[in-house]
């Protein structure tokens, strides 16, 4: 299963980046080989509609699941549409949240965790 996690640095041990959208990597790991590769998030420096493009990138990278933080609306909408079942976890690093994850103590969310941004 391929899993990505918002984060802040570029390992395993780097604290989850807590914004989706505004997210500096995604950790996308492989959990039945334990591989991960990191990725910048692109629409990082964009002015608005950050969430949509992050989403987007999920998708076209084939994940099946994301761990972050909060996530607004949009950004859910695309996810949920694709398949994609977003968990939340704050407050611990990347390896603790996968860990999590794996032991099913992370929360399945399905709606927007953030209020509607202004576009």
């Amino acid at each position: 299963m391929k899993v990505a996690v918002t984060s802040v640095g570029k390992d395993l041990d780097s604290m989850i980046d807590e914004r989706f959208g505004r997210s500096s990597y995604f950790i996308i790991v492989d959990t039945d080989s334990d591989e991960f590769e990191v990725s910048e998030n692109e629409g990082l420096s964009s002015a608005h509609g950050t969430g949509v493009q992050a989403a987007q990138f999920i998708v076209e990278k084939g994940i099946q699941a994301i761990i972050t933080g909060n996530i607004g609306p949009n950004a859910i909408k695309v996810l949920k549409e694709s398949g994609i079942d977003v968990f939340t976890a704050n407050s611990m690093t990347v390896r603790q949240a996968l860990a999590n994850f794996s032991e099913g103590k992370l929360e399945k969310i399905s709606g927007s965790t953030t209020g509607q941004h202004n576009k």
